[in-house]
This record gives structure tokens, C-alpha cells and sequence, in this order.
């Protein structure tokens, strides 16, 4: 889960001990704020070194999460392995790499710095269930109009997947769409002159990750077979403008999982805090042993994962289309390079020495060095908010 989840829990605590006995409208205090531990996870069957992140609730006013630190994590299976977990940047990391194995009973044992002792319940893997194929296709959504429709499909011929949960990673090239080979510098106190520009100033690879709790089940049909509809992607989103590729994860859950992450986003979204439906107190598989009066909000996850990757330009899907707009507004802006009162048109000699060295602009052409037309940076220089070094992934 994304950090995005923890303000997310914090939320779901606050209605479920404020809202679950209301019947009137109740406004939230900062007094009435109760913390508890949020453990967030998902051992798989990657031999990786897998992680563990602990946090507390927040109250309604404060920015950003705080982390539990100096606590003791174990990961316990049942014939006596004990895998060890250590603080790293706040994310507590196994020790050694190791992975879930089938038939295996794994335990998560937290113990925090002030002696409160937590403990999941016993958890197996879930069934091994690969994904078969990432397709993107264009469709017209009746609500989001047209654009690329990514689905993720596979087959669990034994029936048992059954629950699934997905994340993606989506990186896209970006090309400056006002790159110029010369740029314009400051040269003196009154002066400005044009130099080379950086070639690595034009081309850029941005990646994000999915925010949003993503899941489906197959319970509703005859066979364990799966095609989802993972990420849409508008024709007019510039991300797709070149070339994009994007990772997609998936996680086989159990009922208990599945449950427990399906309530999480129904009452967290807004439509559903506003809503008169009244959540309580949400348990997952986690309970504090050490005082059955510390809630604690979370889950133990030991899921099965699979992952694919596809690539796609733009022109694979939409040939002979005009390319997306840029995602700002690349309006050239006019500065006639003098200092001091001129009439019809305004000096701006000043205006462009601060903007070009606070890089909030440009170059992009000038007509014999009294008129400049400059652009906002993001037009001309993709490194101004993305970075220019290609992915190891990636490919053309």
C-alpha cells in the first residue's frame, strides 16, 4: 500500500470512533484524537527483502504522517524461522532476502519502543497465479470520453485466486516541446547574450506510481479468469504524447484481505464520508497482546504476486492523430530588452534578466536583440521538472 493509505487510516479511525454511534452531525476535535499504530504488510512470494511500515494516526490539522520508529518487526513462519526486520528511512526492511513458500504459516510480530507487543494472525500464500498479458486499447467511455483502456488478464484454471488487488508504476518520455539549441543567459547587470543549450534538456522520463486502492474478484463468474480494467488514460493526457510503459502488479488476496481493503476504500472515499452510512471500527488481522484496549489498524498480507510490463508510442494507437497537449501553456510571452520609460511598448529589460535567472523562463526566438519571446521553463527544458536519465527498463 501507498503512503496515501495512511492518511486513509487515520481518516477511518476518527469516523469509526466518532461516527459509529451518531446519528446527528458531529464535528470533528483535535481532543477527541485517539492514536493507533497503522502497520502496513504484504510478504510475497519474490525473494526479495520484503518490508514492514509502521506509522500512528494523525490528527485532522496535521500535514504528512509520522512514523513509528525504534520498534522490534519479525516475520515468524511455523517451523521456527524467525526473519528479522531493521529500521531503514522509516520503512522497516528484512535483513536477509526471503520469500513465502506454499503450505508455510507466517506470523507478523511488532513490539514497539514503548513495550506495546502487536500480533497478526496466521497467514499462508495464496495461490500462485501469473498474469498472462497487459493490452491497451482505445475505447469511447460514456463518463471519460475517449482515450487508451489498459487491462490486465489471466486464468487460474484450479479456481482459487479468486481475490485480487493491483498497483502500477506508469514512466513516459517527455519532449520539450519549445526546445531550442541556443538559450538565452544572463551576461551583465544590463546584458544578455545566447549560448549552446544542453542537448539533455529536451528529452525527460517521468515516473509515477498508482495511488488508489485497486482491486476485483472473479467470485461472480464461472471460471477464475480476469480482465480488468487497471488504468485509463485520456487521449488528451500528454502522457501518452510519446512513448509510455507501464508495470503492472497483482496480488492474490485472501477473503480476509480482499474484505478488509474493499471497506477501507468504500468508506474512505469522499463520496462515503459524506454519506450517512455509519462504518464503526474496521478490524483487520492484527491485535495489540499486550492490551486488548490498543486499537491498531492494518493488515498481514502473504500474497502471491505476478507483474508485466508493456510499451506503447502514442502513434501505435492513434497513427496520423495530432499529438496531446502539452501540460501547460507554452504562450510565448513578449519582452522588448530595454531599461527605463519607452513608448508604445514598455521596457522589460528587468523583467527578463530576473525571470531567466530565477529559471521560470525560456528562450525561444528574438528579433535583433530588442525583442526576446520567451516561454515558461516546462516548455524548453523537461529537467526543470522531470529527470533526463532513461530508465534502465526502458526501451524504444
Amino acid at each position: 500500500m501507498k503512503t496515501i493509505y495512511k492518511n486513509k487510516y487515520a481518516l477511518l479511525l476518527l469516523l469509526s470512533l466518532f461516527l459509529s454511534s451518531c446519528t446527528e452531525t458531529y464535528v470533528l476535535q483535535s481532543d477527541t484524537y485517539e492514536e493507533a499504530l497503522v502497520v502496513e504488510a504484504t510478504i510475497t512470494n519474490e525473494l526479495k527483502k520484503q518490508e514492514v511500515k509502521l506509522s500512528k494516526t494523525a490528527k485532522l490539522e496535521d500535514d504528512g504522517v509520522v512514523n513509528e520508529t525504534g520498534a522490534t518487526v519479525t516475520v515468524k513462519d511455523d517451523q521456527g524461522t524467525v526473519f528479522n526486520f531493521k529500521e531503514d528511512n522509516g520503512i522497516y526492511v528484512s535483513e536477509a532476502d526471503f520469500q513465502a513458500v506454499p503450505n508455510r504459516i507466517y506470523t507478523l510480530e511488532i513490539k514497539t519502543k514503548d513495550g506495546k507487543v502487536y500480533q497478526s494472525s496466521n497467514e499462508t500464500l495464496t495461490t500462485e497465479n501469473q498474469i498472462e498479458s497487459v493490452i491497451p486499447t482505445v475505447v469511447t467511455d460514456s463518463k471519460e470520453g475517449r482515450g487508451v483502456q489498459i487491462r490486465v488478464n489471466n486464468y487460474d484454471p484450479s479456481n482459487t485466486s479468486k481475490y485480487y488487488r493491483y498497483e502500477y508504476e506508469e514512466t513516459y518520455k517527455i519532449i520539450a516541446p519549445v526546445y531550442r539549441q541556443e538559450k538565452l543567459v544572463v551576461t551583465g547587470p544590463q546584458t544578455v547574450g545566447l549560448e549552446p543549450n544542453d542537448p539533455n534538456t529536451r528529452v525527460c522520463y517521468s515516473t509515477k506510481a498508482s495511488n488508489d486502492i485497486i482491486l476485483t474478484t472473479t467470485t461472480n463468474l464461472q471460471e477464475d479468469r480476469v480482465n480488468f480494467p487497471v488504468r485509463f488514460i485520456s487521449d488528451q493526457n500528454y502522457i501518452i504524447s510519446h512513448r509510455y510503459s507501464i508495470l503492472v502488479k497483482q496480488y492474490v488476496q485472501n477473503l480476509e484481505s480482499y474484505t478488509f481493503r474493499k471497506t477501507m476504500k468504500e468508506i474512505s472515499s469522499s463520496a462515503s464520508v459524506l454519506s450517512p452510512k455509519q462504518p464503526g471500527f474496521i478490524n483487520g488481522n492484527l491485535k495489540c497482546v499486550s492490551n486488548t484496549g490498543e486499537k491498531v489498524i492494518g493488515f498481514f498480507e502473504v500474497s502471491s504476486f505476478s507483474s508485466k510490463r508493456i510499451f506503447f508510442n502514442y502513434s501505435d494507437l492513434f497513427p496520423g492523430e495530432t499529438l496531446p497537449p502539452y501540460y501547460t501553456d507554452c504562450t510565448e510571452e513578449e519582452f522588448k530588452f530595454c531599461f527605463g520609460f519607452s513608448m508604445p511598448t514598455p521596457c522589460r529589460g528587468n523583467v527578463l534578466i530576473d525571470r531567466v535567472n530565477s529559471h521560470t523562463i525560456t528562450y525561444k526566438y528574438n528579433i535583433e536583440s530588442s525583442f526576446y519571446y520567451m516561454v515558461p521553463v516546462e516548455c524548453g527544458d523537461c529537467t526543470s521538472f522531470s529527470s533526463n536519465q532513461i530508465p534502465s527498463f526502458w526501451t524504444n
